[in-house]
C-alpha cells in the first residue's frame, strides 16, 4: 500500500500529502474519509489556476491538486472503485473529493436507488482512494461550487452524460480545460447488478425466505409464498434422491472393486496351490522321491531269508541237485509224518515270501 503511494511521487511530495479536515493526513488509511464542510474548503493556501500539464509535472509543490469526481454510487462496486482509483492517480499529488448526490435529486433525474443516501455516503468514506466526501452534491456543477471547494479539475468518463435537459452536463467543464477523462469498467454497473436480481427474482426470494425473512418483508403474496415453499420442498427431495443415488453408486463401485480384488487374489492363490501340488505329487515330485527312498530303506533294513527247498540265495549261482541228495530228500519226505493244513499254509506263505525276495 505504501509502495503504491511512493510510486506516485517523491518523498517531498509524500510529506506534503493531502490533509483532511481533521488537520493531518489519513493515518495509513486506517480512518474513513472526512465529510466536506458545508462552508467549503477553508485552506489558507492560495489557489492558483493550474493547467493539466502543470499538474502532471507535480506542481504546485506547496499543495496537492484538488480533483473532484461525482456520481450516485448506488450498490458501490468495483467499477466505481476503479474510476476513483484513476481519479486519484491522474496526478502525482492528488486530493480526491467525491460528490454524492442526494436521494431527492437522484429520484428526480435518474430513478430510485437501492441504497439510501446515508448508506451511499458511508460507502464512499470507506474507499481507500477517497480523501473527502461532499454530501448532497449538485447535479450540475456551477462555478460557485467549484470555487467553494477550490476544485482544480473534474474527472469522469468521456462519454457525454445527457441529463436534466442537457446534452452533456460536463460540457462547460471541458470548455474550461478542467476536465480529465477516465475509462469505464466494462461488464459491471449498478444497472447490470439490478438486472441480475430482477432476472433471477424467484431464486433470491426463495433464498431470503429460507434465511428467515417474512413474505411481508419481501412483498410476496400468500399464493406465491406457498409456491416458493413447495418448490423448496421439491428441491430438498431432489437433493435427497440425488444424494442417495450418489451414495448407492459409490457403494456398488466399492463392492465391485472389492469383488474384483477377491477374484484376483483367489486366482493367484489357486495358481500357487496347483503349482505346489504338482511339485509335490507330480511325476518328478517330492512325494515319489520320498516313496522311492523309503522303499529302499525298508529293503535295506529287512532281514535276508529263504524258504526250505528254495533255490540258492545267490542270484548268480544255481547249484544243480545231485542224485544222492535228491534221493535222500525223497526218502526223508517219505519218512516224515503228514503235515497239518495249517503247517502247509505257513509253508506256502514262507515259500511265496522267499520267492519274492529272490526276485528282488
Amino acid at each position: 500500500m505504501a509502495g503504491k503511494r511512493r510510486g506516485r511521487g517523491s518523498n517531498v511530495q509524500q510529506q506534503q500529502a493531502p490533509q483532511n479536515q481533521r488537520g493531518g493526513p489519513r493515518r495509513a488509511l486506517r480512518e474513513p474519509a472526512a465529510f466536506a464542510k458545508s462552508t467549503g474548503c477553508e485552506s489558507e493556501i492560495p489557489q492558483d489556476k493550474l493547467t493539466i500539464a502543470q499538474a502532471r509535472r507535480g506542481t504546485p509543490a506547496h499543495r496537492p491538486v484538488r480533483v473532484y469526481a461525482d456520481g450516485i454510487f448506488d450498490l458501490f462496486h468495483s467499477g466505481h472503485a476503479r474510476a476513483l482509483m484513476q481519479a486519484k492517480n491522474v496526478f502525482p499529488n492528488t486530493h480526491l473529493i467525491v460528490g454524492v448526490c442526494s436521494d431527492e435529486l437522484t429520484h428526480k433525474f435518474k430513478g430510485y436507488t437501492v441504497m439510501t443516501e446515508d448508506e451511499r455516503y458511508d460507502a464512499l468514506r470507506h474507499c481507500r482512494y477517497v480523501d473527502e466526501v461532499v454530501r448532497d452534491a449538485p447535479w450540475t456543477l456551477s462555478t460557485e461550487f467549484l470555487q467553494k471547494h477550490k476544485i482544480d479539475f473534474v474527472t469522469h468518463d468521456d462519454i457525454p452524460y445527457t441529463s436534466a435537459g442537457s446534452e452533456d452536463v460536463y460540457k462547460h467543464i471541458k470548455e474550461a480545460g478542467m476536465f480529465v477523462a477516465t475509462e469505464r469498467t466494462e461488464g459491471i454497473s449498478t444497472s447490470d447488478l439490478i438486472t441480475r436480481i430482477v432476472r433471477d427474482y424467484d431464486i433470491y426470494v426463495r433464498r431470503n425466505l429460507q434465511r428467515g425473512y417474512s413474505a411481508r418483508d419481501l412483498n410476496v403474496g400468500f399464493i406465491n409464498e406457498k409456491k416458493y415453499r413447495l418448490q423448496d420442498q421439491v428441491d430438498k427431495m431432489k437433493e435427497t434422491v440425488r444424494t442417495v443415488e450418489e451414495k448407492s453408486k459409490h457403494f456398488v463401485y466399492r463392492v465391485e472393486e472389492k469383488s474384483q480384488d477377491l477374484i484376483h487374489k483367489w486366482e493367484e492363490k489357486s495358481r500357487e496351490f496347483i503349482s505346489n501340488f504338482l511339485e509335490l505329487f507330480g511325476p518328478d515330485g517330492a512325494w515319489h522321491v520320498i516313496q522311492e527312498r523309503s522303499g529302499r530303506m525298508l529293503q535295506a533294513l529287512s532281514p535276508y531269508s529263504s524258504p526250505r527247498g528254495s533255490p540258492s540265495s545267490s542270484p548268480t549261482r544255481r547249484r544243480s541237485v545231485s542224485p544222492d541228495s535228491s534221493s535222500a530228500f525223497a526218502s526223508s519226505s517219505s519218512l516224515s509224518p503228514p503235515s497239518s493244513p495249517s503247517s502247509s499254509k505257513k509253508a506256502t506263505r514262507s515259500s511265496i515270501k522267499a520267492a519274492s525276495t529272490y526276485v528282488q
